[in-house]
């Protein structure tokens, strides 16, 4: 009772008992062991316009921009990389289906040099092969095509994801309509976009992520986007199944997303992306890795990767970007880091 009555009086006068720093969760995978999920295919790749690099894999993120402005944008990018001391090699950026391609900030970012994975929300497969939406896949390609540089184009990504099943209807569904915006970017004579293919780890892991899979004359890219979120694995083990399937295509792979939520702790996050990078490099086949710099709104702590603002996982991740084998020779020079593209 005298307890009740103290913690009754403390609330009352607005007193709290002094915070205490929560322990970090003990992650059960021992992640000092050699990396699991290898592909063994050594090439060579038929990669498309969007080449592969003869060595090592290009390193690139998405990062969310404070504010989703075209200036918030491009600052974004100039704060992680000037954070980073480097220039990366790929930025991902995401187009709902009737958002094109060449917006202002898209324009800045080319003008010094980058090389975007465009990641774009098409929408129900039916509705897309029934030509309903053909004037905007085509204005989509036209504005692709100004780019006048190679681009890689993820068509409907995550379209394994169970929640997407509406509009996604099934995988041959998704593969017409695959089939039928490549043909119209055909005819709109567009010649530089490479092709990728991105499924979920999970979907393989369920089995369901090779239903949708295009076939090798329609994809230049595999890949698979994969987090350490709601269960805590070593990397490789999460995307494990996928490598295997991967391996017997002569396709380059490219990480599309990856991440560590901030739930498992500081020092589990650096231990995950030192293990992570350790993984990449011993798949030959993996020619492109993209981190999620973000934390999306809405989502509980096991659904938010970003490292700025973590000491220890944001060095873990700057060691990766330092590593001379995430440095190959890029597509073309880029501008030197800091500052504003094209000024």
């Amino acid at each position: 009772m005298k307890k009740l009555l103290l913690a009754g009086v403390l609330l009352l006068a607005g007193c709290t008992a002094p915070d205490r720093e929560a322990p970090e969760p003990t992650p059960s995978p021992d992640l000092t062991r050699p990396p699991s999920g290898v592909a063994v295919n050594p090439g060579p790749f038929q990669a498309g316009p969007f080449r592969a690099p003869a060595d090592g894999a290009y390193l690139g993120a998405w990062i969310k921009p404070a504010e989703l402005t075209h200036s918030g944008r491009v600052e974004a990018v100039d704060g992680l990389e000037g954070d980073l001391g480097r220039r990366l090699d790929i930025l991902n950026t995401y187009r709902r289906f009737e958002q094109m391609v060449g917006t202002e900030s898209d324009q800045d970012l080319l003008a010094g040099g980058a090389d975007l994975m465009i990641s774009w929300a098409t929408g129900d497969n039916r509705s897309i092969v029934a030509g309903e939406h053909d004037r905007l896949i085509r204005q989509q390609a036209q504005a692709i095509r100004k780019v006048d540089r190679p681009v890689l184009l993820r068509m409907r990504w995550e379209m394994d994801r169970p929640n997407l099943r509406a509009t996604m209807w099934s995988g041959a569904d998704y593969i017409a309509a695959w089939r039928y915006v490549r043909k119209i970017f055909a005819e709109e004579r567009v010649t530089n976009v490479s092709w990728v293919w991105c499924p979920t780890a999970e979907g393989f892991i369920r089995g369901n992520a090779p239903e949708y899979y295009p076939g090798d004359d329609q994809v230049d890219w595999t890949c698979v986007d994969v987090y350490a979120g709601s269960v805590f694995q070593p990397i490789g083990r999460l995307m494990g199944p996928f490598l295997e399937w991967a391996a017997q295509r002569p396709k380059p792979i490219i990480i599309g997303e990856f991440g560590v939520a901030k739930a498992w702790g500081s020092s589990a996050r650096a231990a995950w992306l030192a293990d992570a990078a350790r993984t990449f490099k011993a798949n030959p086949q993996i020619k492109g890795v993209a981190y999620f710099e973000s934390d999306p709104e809405g989502n509980g702590p096991k659904q938010q990767f970003q490292l700025t603002g973590d000491k220890a996982a944001f060095r873990a991740f700057k060691r990766m970007t330092k590593d001379s084998y995430f440095n190959p020779k890029p597509l073309r020079k880029r501008s030197a880091a800091g500052g504003r593209r094209g000024e």
